[in-house]
């Protein structure tokens, strides 16, 4: 009989799928692929990419489980592996275009706009930014990136990143103002 792993037992699931034992790894998958496919799916607006991406996140999860060193957020290292698999296919895929101007446009929203969209409006919104806007933008303002680890990550330098991110607000912004006019 499959020994059964409750979904909060976090320590124990690591050590689970250390152990390389399937029930544990179902388990990690089962909490964690709703919130990583979310993730995912920010990142690469093609449901099939965000699906390829999520699975072979999971693949590296459970086969580099052994550099897990248990001091952080389980949940974290794995979003961190998601993130960075996300921006690999982005990369592979050739297609993320940055303008390197510093020109920055600033557009206000009024408050009260943004108040009236629910989550599925803004997401929907996000997934219409052009991909090197978006990218930036999920860096920074989801994940919680600086500027300069948004450099080195992506191979920009941080003034485009600042760009970028003011480019991303200014469409989000834009496309707010034009669905309430």
């Amino acid at each position: 009989m499959p020994k059964i792993i409750p979904l909060n037992h976090e320590k124990l699931l690591v050590q689970s799928c250390k152990k390389q034992e399937r029930e544990g790894q179902e388990t990690v998958y089962k909490k964690y692929a709703g919130k990583m496919m979310g993730i995912c799916k920010r990142y690469l607006s093609n449901s099939q990419e965000a699906e390829d991406a999520l699975i072979e996140g999971f693949m590296i999860v459970f086969s580099k489980i052994d550099r897990f060193n248990e001091l952080g957020s389980f949940e974290g290292w794995i979003r961190r592996i998601m993130i960075n698999g996300c921006l690999m296919k982005i990369r592979k895929k050739g297609n993320i275009y940055f303008q390197s101007t510093e020109e920055i446009l600033h557009l206000a929203t009024p408050d009260d706009l943004l108040s009236q969209l629910n989550m599925q409006e803004i997401l929907a919104l996000i997934d219409q930014i052009p991909i090197g806007y978006r990218t930036v933008f999920n860096l920074y303002a989801i994940e919680g990136f600086n500027h300069q680890e948004i450099s080195e990550k992506l191979g920009i330098s941080e003034g485009t990143s600042k760009s970028q991110l003011s480019r991303a607000r200014s469409y989000i912004q834009k496309k707010i103002n034009e669905l309430h006019t």
